[in-house]
């Protein structure tokens, strides 16, 4: 059985995760029972570190609506300690 090589595949499947997240807050802004918003932040912040174009939106926001900027970085800093929660659990 080969062995799957996550620092290839990690990227891809990030991305393809972020899209899903912006394609759903597109939906969601349409259908009331979808908080549109709230999936395109989540998708937002996921590409941000896979596509310039998501980090520039980022920052763009961040300098426009500082407000907008505290929760970015709340949410970044809560995501990043999510993220090492679950790969502490994983490698468990």
């Amino acid at each position: 059985m080969a062995r799957v090589d996550w620092q290839r595949v990690k990227p891809i499947l990030m991305q393809a995760l972020g899209y899903a997240f912006l394609v759903l807050g597109v939906i969601g802004l349409v259908l009331p029972f979808l908080q549109g918003f709230l999936f395109i932040a989540i998708g937002l912040l996921i590409l941000a570190r896979y596509a310039s174009w998501a980090q520039r939106l980022l920052e763009w926001l961040r300098e426009r609506y500082p407000k907008a900027g505290q929760a970015i970085d709340t949410a970044e800093a809560k995501s990043e300690a999510w993220w090492r929660w679950v790969v502490s659990c994983v490698r468990r």
